[in-house]
């Protein structure tokens, strides 16, 4: 079984929690499924979850490359050599990351639900929205790499793993994907 969800902002990407907080539990009833990688409980979107350990070793084993897609509201206006250093790669503790695929988008899209906790930047600062994609998955590296270039993330919105997508999914929801997708 493999299932898609659109983690909302707030929950942890676990099913159980000593303080009560909200976690993967409080939205999936299936039993035997565990996450496929994790997304910090103050980032939002797709989570894969499979009770197939074979392909959980598949798509989060750092050699397999599974890209994995990101939105990020940015503090700042993207710069050319912040974009290339990005493309290129940065340095970050724990070594170099793989260069990211990256994309200054016009605006928020139209389509992304509003927020439920507001992100405002810093007075006087501008606010972009980036597209990305990496093949990794450190330990909040999408934050680290947008904050090692002078762009820190305030919202950080993962839209897809390989060919999986949170297209038709609002927070909170999840569905079966069909076997043979993967």
């Amino acid at each position: 079984m493999l299932i898609a969800f659109n983690k909302p902002y707030g929950v942890l990407s676990q099913f159980t929690d000593s303080e009560d907080r909200a976690t993967l539990a409080d939205y999936i009833n299936q039993s035997d499924v565990y996450p496929v990688g994790r997304l910090d409980r103050d980032s939002e979107g797709l989570m894969l979850l499979t009770d197939d350990g074979v392909l959980q070793a598949k798509i989060s084993s750092p050699g397999k490359n599974w890209p994995k897609t990101y939105l990020a509201q940015v503090e700042g206006i993207p710069t050319a050599a912040a974009i290339k250093q990005l493309t290129d790669g940065i340095c970050l503790k724990g070594g170099r990351t793989r260069p990211a695929v990256v994309e200054v988008l016009p605006g928020k899209p139209g389509w992304l639900w509003p927020r439920p906790v507001s992100v405002a930047p810093r007075k006087g600062k501008h606010v972009s929205w980036l597209k990305l994609t990496i093949t990794e998955g450190r330990n909040r590296q999408v934050r680290r790499m947008t904050a090692a270039v002078g762009l820190p993330t305030l919202r950080l919105v993962r839209i897809a793993i390989g060919q999986f997508t949170i297209s038709g999914l609002a927070p909170g929801i999840w569905k079966e994907c069909v076997q043979g997708q993967y």
